[in-house]
């Protein structure tokens, strides 16, 4: 049940595996507008964005793309309307039942990071059933960050290692970068190599603050509902032709 993306020479993506990102983060942005640019209220946005992610989802399976992390749901989005975050909440709920089926076909395990307060218990209880129905699948991983903040998780990460120290557990001459992430919520994960934001917005959003330090960034003009398959190639392509350097120099032929 994938989106219509075009012919079969056009799903083939011109990048050898080698040179594909192995871990992608996205901000999908844009479901609000997308909806209001059709005379549609927000909510038929965000469903529309809930196609897309299956959509990519399912490429990033089919690209062998180790890991997709996805802003779904961000600490500051409780600022919105009731209406809409009671929307929101009903539409994760659904998507976490709805999709069991899609992630298994394909092999996906599903991971989630954020705080878990103000989730409500139901919803709870479909993240962690659906996370512990994909934990033995060996293919891609999708993450979902859900009730996220790259602040908060920095400010929890700072928490737990200073319960360590206080129990004398722990050294503070001990702390290094490879500790501190070992102590975030993405802790065993690989930092993502590319970062893909929509709707033309040229700021982090508070995400994956620790992670993207050497990410490659990507923006569209394009809001997430409308976001395809062919954009996502043209952003992995772009990804191939850069020369990532980590703050060394080239070397010279």
């Amino acid at each position: 049940m994938t989106s219509p993306i075009g012919s079969k020479a056009e799903l083939e993506l011109d990048v050898p595996k080698e040179k594909r990102p192995r871990h992608i983060a996205v901000i999908m942005d844009g479901n609000g507008r997308w909806a209001q640019r059709q005379s549609l209220p927000r909510v038929v946005g965000h469903q529309q964005g809930a196609t897309t992610v299956r959509s990519i989802t399912e490429e990033c399976a089919r690209l062998q793309i180790e890991q997709l992390t996805l802003y779904c749901l961000s600490s500051e989005n409780w600022k919105r309307p009731p209406d809409e975050l009671d929307f929101l909440l009903h539409l994760l709920q659904k998507y976490l039942i709805q999709e069991r089926e899609t992630l298994l076909e394909n092999n996906v395990v599903l991971k989630i990071i954020g705080r878990r307060d103000r989730i409500p218990d139901q919803i709870q209880e479909e993240m962690d059933r659906t996370v512990n129905m994909t934990a033995h699948n060996s293919g891609p991983c999708l993450c979902l960050a859900i009730n996220y903040g790259g602040r908060a998780e920095i400010v929890d990460a700072m928490c737990r290692i200073g319960e360590k120290i206080q129990r004398q557990q722990l050294a503070p001459d001990e702390i290094n970068e490879e500790l501190v992430s070992n102590h975030l919520y993405t802790a065993g994960m690989s930092d993502p190599d590319l970062l893909i934001r929509t709707a033309g917005e040229m700021r982090i959003s508070n995400y994956l603050l620790w992670q993207i330090s050497y990410a490659e960034m990507w923006v569209t003009e394009k809001l997430w509902p409308e976001f395809s398959i062919l954009d996502f190639h043209t952003a992995i392509r772009e990804y191939s032709n850069r020369r990532r350097r980590f703050g060394g120099l080239e070397t010279q032929e």
